[in-house]
C-alpha cells in the first residue's frame, strides 16, 4: 500500500488521564455525567473545568456536595519547550482544592507535575500527563480508581479526612451532607436554630 507523501502527518496528542476516587458508601451515581473511559478531544486554549453547573463546566459530577464550579485544568507551553503542560486553578469560593497537598485558595492556580494527587471533598483524582506533539489539542481521559491513590502519592490514606471549608464547624455530621459550597439558605436556617 503506497503512502501519500502529500498527506499530513498525524500529531500525537498529549492525553491528560484523570483518574478518580470516591470513597465507597455514597451513591454509585457520582460519575454518571463523565465520559468514563471515553477519550474526549478539547482545545488546548479551553480550560477542563469540573464541576456540577452544566453551564459552566463540560465535565460534571452529579454530587450536591461539589461546587458548582470546583477546579480548571488548563493547558499552556513554557517558552522553548514544545509539550503542552497543565496548571490547576481552584474555581470553588468556599471549597478547597489540594494538589501534592499544597492546599490553593479561590482563583489560586499552579503548575501540574506528570503525575499529581488533586483532593476537593472527599475525591482524590491521580492526573496524569502523557505527553504527545499536538500543539492545539489534546486528550481527556476519565477513569475510576477502586483505591485511593494517596497511598501511592505517598500521602497518606485521604479519604478519612475530607478537603472542606463549610465555614461552620459541626454543622455537617455525616459525609453524604457536607458540601463543598454552601448555599446561604442553609445557612440561615443553621442561625436560625440558634436564634430560636
Amino acid at each position: 500500500m503506497a503512502v501519500s507523501q502529500a498527506a499530513d502527518t498525524e500529531e500525537l496528542m498529549t492525553c491528560l488521564r484523570i483518574q478518580i476516587y470516591h470513597p465507597p458508601g455514597f451513591s454509585h451515581h457520582l460519575y454518571d455525567l463523565l465520559p468514563m473511559n471515553r477519550r474526549q478531544t478539547q482545545d488546548a486554549e479551553d480550560p477542563v473545568r469540573v464541576g456540577r453547573d452544566g453551564q459552566a463546566c463540560k465535565f460534571l459530577l452529579n454530587d450536591l456536595r461539589v461546587s458548582r464550579k470546583q477546579l480548571a485544568l488548563q493547558a499552556f507551553r513554557a517558552p522553548g519547550d514544545p509539550e503542552l503542560r497543565f496548571t490547576a486553578q481552584n474555581l470553588s469560593q468556599r471549597g478547597r482544592v489540594t494538589v501534592n497537598g499544597t492546599a490553593l485558595g479561590y482563583l489560586e492556580a499552579t503548575e501540574l507535575p506528570d503525575k499529581a494527587l488533586l483532593r476537593f471533598g472527599f475525591y482524590e483524582l491521580l492526573v496524569l500527563r502523557e505527553p504527545g506533539d499536538a500543539k492545539a489539542k489534546f486528550d481527556v481521559l476519565f477513569q475510576r480508581r477502586d483505591a485511593s491513590p494517596s497511598l501511592e502519592m505517598g500521602q497518606g490514606e485521604g479519604s478519612g479526612t475530607p478537603v472542606m471549608e463549610s465555614g461552620l464547624p459541626g454543622l455537617f455530621k455525616s459525609p453524604s451532607q457536607e458540601p463543598s459550597e454552601t448555599d446561604e439558605a442553609l445557612i440561615i436556617s443553621y442561625c436560625s436554630l440558634f436564634i430560636l
